[in-house]
């Protein structure tokens, strides 16, 4: 598994609100393209957010289901993006003084992903989380300001 943290200077609160809306993933989330629909349930177990990887022309429609939560610290998805396969990726939130350490832990589930040797897939995944918590917090900071 590829884990990757980022210090967001925001509350645990600040940042849950960003992640418990599904519309913004497509802001902070690597590959994610657009957004087609996010279930009014999200994010509570069994909700989806329907999305859309890579760049137009050549868009994959797929889905990430929330798989468990525990409001506001954590919530771990099933991010498929077939044909490429699929991932559980475990976003967890720490206070920190006046800051929150957000964690992202992450490794293919399914599909050719696992396929790759795990160094060289963690590595892969190590380093679009670092750009996806740099984006997150960078909608986070935002919204707080």
């Amino acid at each position: 598994m590829s884990t990757t943290t980022r210090s967001v200077s925001a509350t645990p609160e600040q940042v849950w609100k960003v992640l418990s809306d599904g519309w913004l993933y497509p802001l902070f989330v690597v590959g994610a393209s657009r957004m087609r629909d996010v279930d009014e349930s999200w994010p509570a177990v069994g909700a989806r957010l329907h999305h859309s990887v890579g760049t137009w022309p050549l868009l994959i429609d797929d889905t990430t289901e929330v798989v468990e939560v525990d409001e506001g610290k954590r919530i771990l998805l099933l991010a498929r993006g077939w044909p490429a396969g699929q991932a559980h990726v475990d976003i967890s939130l720490e206070p920190q003084g006046d800051a929150t350490v957000v964690t992202i832990t992450e490794d293919a589930t399914a599909g050719p992903g696992l396929l790759v040797p795990k160094p060289l897939r963690d590595a892969q995944l190590h380093w679009r989380n670092i750009e996806t918590l740099r984006r997150l917090a960078f909608v986070v900071e935002g919204r707080t300001q």
